[in-house]
């Protein structure tokens, strides 16, 4: 199966998808092979064929969708528009051949035809059937046979006598509608069956059917290539509102982070800040007994001084005014050390008020 299956590289340089091959013939359904040995033969395809890129064909489009049906629908397309173009030409050189009936008359021609065409399609059935081996079945379709032949006895009897005999002996032609053939009125039924049964007869019936059924397939193919890109699109939609929700929740998950970071930070400054605060106040304080312990001191030394006799040459006047000299400068020193606390403090709490100014900010 396929080109590669006997090791021949000159085969294998042609792929199927190659625009020179010729898709209908993939498809089995090229005109130039259905047609080929009839009396409208068209000769070769000037594309491609072979059968081992049909096979290659046939296991690719197991896998995946190629879409070779629309190449094939334009190419019969327009082998049936040509076909259909040539039968309307033939009905035309009839009307101005042959000659002009009434109407009446030329509707019985026309019902002799039809059941001619019927006797045919049926003689070509059973022939088939019975080379098939369906005797059975073939023996009923004959007996069908035998009732159009009545009816076209019929019909035939009324059409002779709706014009005089010299005109009824003159053959009236018919164009197939199927293949563009030329079809008496006076056939007998083994000229029928061979064009009903015939290769091309039933060679167009292939190509009309098979162009029928690739409409069908590339509409279902078409609409279901539709489903899936709206399925597709509505997937990339959900993807992308996805993605939104989660880069949302990414900046929300910062912003709440940032604003804990920020908390964090301001319980931190305001503990150390009170920290602070306690270690000035405990050192005031330790100051503040540290002076009173001075103080004590220096009135206890201040008594044992004055009872000392007079042998030291100190008047009550200096020692009067050494006390007065002493105590300006302990309240000098306890004024100044007051005033350097109280800076501290006043710099501590503006330091606090520019660090909770910052983090607002933030």
């Amino acid at each position: 199966m396929g080109t590669a299956r006997d090791g021949d590289e000159t085969r294998q340089r042609v792929k199927f998808t190659d625009e020179r091959v010729c898709k209908s013939h993939l498809l089995n359904c090229c005109p130039h092979d259905i047609l080929s040995g009839t009396r409208m033969d068209l000769g070769e395809c000037a594309k491609t064929h072979d059968l081992a890129l049909r096979a290659d064909y046939e296991i690719a489009s197991k896998e995946r969708d190629l879409f070779f049906e629309l190449d094939a629908v334009d190419h019969l397309e327009s082998f049936i528009a040509d076909c259909d173009r040539r039968t309307e030409l033939a009905k035309k050189r009839l009307v101005e051949t042959q000659d002009e009936i009434s109407a009446e008359v030329a509707e019985k021609a026309e019902t002799v035809h039809e059941l001619n065409e019927e006797i045919g399609k049926l003689l070509a059935k059973a022939e088939q059937l019975g080379a098939e081996g369906n005797v059975d079945e073939a023996q009923k379709v004959l007996q069908e046979v035998e009732k159009v032949r009545s009816r076209k006895r019929d019909a035939e009897e009324e059409y002779r006598n709706s014009m005089p005999a010299s005109s009824f002996q003159q053959q009236k032609l018919r164009v197939c509608e199927v293949c563009s053939a030329y079809l008496g009125l006076h056939d007998n039924d083994r000229r029928l069956a061979d064009h009903f049964g015939g290769k091309l007869h039933l060679g167009f019936i292939q190509i009309r059917e098979k162009l029928e059924a690739l409409k069908k397939t590339v509409l279902e193919k078409q609409e279901k290539r539709n489903q899936d890109r709206l399925k597709r699109r509505e997937e990339r939609e959900k993807e992308e509102r996805m993605k939104k929700r989660t880069k949302s929740r990414s900046r929300e998950r910062s912003r709440e982070h940032r604003r804990s970071s920020s908390r964090d930070r301001r319980r931190r400054r305001s503990r150390s800040s009170s920290r602070e605060r306690r270690r000035s106040s405990r050192s005031r304080s330790r100051d503040r007994e540290r002076r009173r312990r001075h103080r004590s001191r220096s009135r206890s030394k201040g008594c044992r001084h004055s009872h000392e006799p007079s042998s030291r040459h100190k008047s009550s006047r200096d020692r009067e005014r050494s006390s007065r000299d002493r105590s300006r400068e302990r309240s000098r020193k306890r004024g100044s050390s007051e005033r350097r606390q109280d800076s501290r403090d006043q710099n501590g709490r503006t330091d606090s008020r520019r660090v909770e100014d910052r983090d607002r900010d933030l």
